[in-house]
């Protein structure tokens, strides 16, 4: 039977022979098979992640009530000294249920832009403030180091989240993070990556239209914002989807990207708790390793706490820095703690140091 996957980039990887996921595709409705049947000796990031979480049997408390935001999770990484903010569980029973898909707020049907396909669409500005009624507080559902995030709807029906960059940010550094996102994810569609509809670059304006992921980000569930804990086996499930996204990545297309910025808070989950890595402000194309080439970066990028030592002592990047931000990861999953606890000892403030035997 031929494979729904394109042939691997590099036959002598330590990586798996496949993904153990279905070809990439807008639903899901064919994709619901069983984390069972991946071959741990077929996908050894599958496996470490299995692995590690299933040594925590106990069942997870909910954290203390500390609303105060830790650096791990709201403080980016530069080099000069600079910060830059910017799975599935299934349907097993007693799974958690996700926020109402509208998260509570009414989608006009004066949101009319139809989405066009095949392609990544270049909105016009008219189009924009048609989706978001110009903006409306009422749409908005978040903020980030990009700027604030609009809920809004397609006239197909497709819900998407609209992400529009500060002003105040319009810097060549943000230019660049803008131009990073829109050429990563056209070229990227799998079921645990968010999926670009299109875009808007005109004047002062930088948008991003992608998929809308209901339930929230990692993050917020690890912290029980929204009164549930995530199971052992949701946290298994969002750990091997990572895996899977990152192994795609870096393994199933033409030229691979390093996402650089692997963290809780870029992993949305959706209704069913199926994990999507969003954010690709940092990723960067993988050097050629058949040249045995790295890239050398001018300026690190990344996450306090999830930082690649190696690649923050050389400034050379490669795969293995996305591996290492997934292993910091794994550790947040099983422990519920953030990468960089300030209010914590010295000895035990940073995680990569806690954990260690």
């Amino acid at each position: 039977m031929t494979s729904p996957y394109p042939p691997r980039r590099r036959s002598g990887s330590d990586y798996s022979r496949t993904p153990g996921r279905v070809p990439p595709s807008p639903g899901y409705a064919s994709s619901e098979l069983s984390t069972s049947t991946i071959s741990e000796r077929q996908n050894p990031v599958v496996a470490a992640a299995r692995s590690f979480t299933g040594m925590f049997a106990a069942c997870f408390a909910p954290p203390e009530s500390d609303n105060s935001r830790s650096l791990g999770d709201s403080e980016e990484f530069k080099s000069s000294s600079t910060a830059s903010n910017g799975s599935r569980a299934g349907s097993r029973a007693g799974s958690q249920r996700g926020r109402n898909s509208n998260g509570g707020m009414n989608i006009s049907s004066y949101n009319i832009v139809q989405r066009k396909e095949p392609g990544i669409v270049k909105f016009t500005m008219e189009e924009i403030f048609q989706v978001t009624r110009n903006f409306s507080p009422s749409f908005k559902i978040g903020q980030g180091g990009f700027g604030a995030v609009y809920k809004a709807k397609l006239l197909d029906g497709t819900v998407v989240a609209v992400k529009r960059a500060k002003k105040s940010l319009y810097e060549k550094h943000l230019g660049v993070e803008f131009q990073s996102e829109i050429q990563t994810l056209s070229k990227v569609e799998h079921l645990n990556l968010v999926k670009l509809y299109g875009y808007l670059d005109q004047g002062d304006e930088r948008i991003i239209v992608v998929e809308y992921v209901p339930n929230g980000t990692l993050r917020e569930h690890l912290d029980c914002i929204h009164g549930s804990v995530l199971d052992l086996a949701a946290r298994l499930d969002v750990a091997i989807d990572v895996a899977h996204a990152i192994t795609y990545l870096h393994m199933y297309i033409d030229h691979p990207i390093i996402h650089r910025d692997i963290k809780s808070s870029n992993i949305l989950l959706t209704e069913n708790f199926r994990a999507k890595v969003a954010d690709f402000g940092f990723a960067r194309q993988a050097a050629d390793s058949d040249s045995g080439m790295t890239h050398v970066s001018t300026q690190v990028k990344g996450t306090a706490g999830y930082l690649d030592p190696e690649y923050l002592k050389t400034y050379q990047l490669t795969e293995k820095s996305d591996v290492y931000s997934f292993g910091v990861l794994l550790v947040e999953l099983v422990t519920g703690r953030r990468p960089i606890e300030p209010k914590f000892e010295l000895k035990e403030r940073i995680t990569a140091k806690w954990c260690r035997p």
